[in-house]
């Protein structure tokens, strides 16, 4: 059966452009979202872990939507970053993220006080609650320090509104049952896992790789569905050594996908305190591997 894509299928995680001052670009968060869809994304995640969540207020992640929603319009979904360690405070993003003009929420399992499952649960129900936007889930216990169990998604595929999950958890057996017994749409959230999830069932990726390559690694979902999976996993190979040095070299996919962006002349901006800026060797590096991966390309 063809997999769910209630949010599309090629999504970037985007970076949250600022000023050299260290303020929102608003304009340039336009440039770039419009960029990024002509390019083959299909949608756009704002205020997620690349997006600087931590480190933006609550007003400037409705501004952000509401900028990139209006410079998009229905060229591509719009999934905000709504996640918080509060409850309630995530039911406040949420809604003004709805009345922003967001497509979608990117719901995080609170982090730090490590809730049980139940408590877990609950969250995201009065999240999915508080809207009628449709809820992609993010399971990354790895920032959070809790995952969501697969006990947990079985009973929140039954909410009308919980649609999707970007899967982060490392964990393909775990996910591939999920996928059996539901309707969630699976999108993989680690880039080396964009082919190998997609292959057992998922439904694209929201990738910070994406950033920077939208093309390469949209490509390579567009061989496997051409039923091509040797270029498919030609093409993948091809991607990973941008992919490994952006996101397993010791830096923040943000620091790196801002690099890179910067390099090119594109909207990007410093990122905020605490993280800091790529070395020159970092960025000649990032640059050799991008240019090589566009020349193959």
């Amino acid at each position: 059966m063809t997999p769910s894509r209630p949010f599309g299928r090629a999504l970037c995680a985007m970076i949250t452009p600022f000023t050299t001052t260290g303020e929102l670009d608003l304009e340039g968060a336009q440039r770039l979202a419009v960029h990024l869809v002509g390019a083959g994304c299909d949608g756009l995640v704002l205020s997620g872990t690349t997006g600087e969540s931590p480190t933006t207020t609550d007003a400037e992640k409705t501004a952000l939507v509401r900028a990139v929603a209006e410079a998009v319009g229905d060229r591509a979904h719009i999934v905000a970053g709504v996640g918080s360690a509060a409850t309630r405070h995530t039911v406040e993003l949420a809604r003004s993220a709805e009345s922003a003009g967001a497509d979608g929420l990117l719901v995080v399992t609170p982090y730090y006080s490590r809730p049980p499952q139940e408590a877990v649960e609950a969250h995201f129900r009065t999240v999915a609650d508080a809207t009628g936007l449709p809820v992609m889930l993010y399971d990354i216990p790895g920032r959070t320090g809790t995952r969501i169990g697969t006990g947990t998604l079985l009973r929140l595929s039954g909410h009308p509104r919980i649609a999707a999950v970007k899967d982060c958890a490392y964990d393909l057996m775990g996910s591939t049952k999920v996928m059996s017994r539901t309707g969630l749409a699976f999108y993989s959230g680690c880039e080396e896992l964009n082919l190998p999830l997609y292959a057992v069932g998922g439904s694209g990726f929201v990738s910070t790789v994406a950033n920077v390559a939208p093309g390469p690694l949209r490509a390579v979902l567009d061989a496997h569905d051409a039923a091509d999976p040797g270029e498919a996993a030609r093409l993948n190979g091809l991607s990973l050594p941008l992919v490994e040095l952006m996101m397993a070299s010791g830096l923040p996919g943000t620091v790196t996908a801002k690099a890179l962006l910067g390099a090119a002349g594109l909207p990007a901006g410093p990122v905020r305190e605490p993280l800091q800026p790529a070395g020159r060797d970092a960025v000649d590096a990032l640059r050799r591997a991008h240019a090589e991966l566009s020349a193959a390309g």
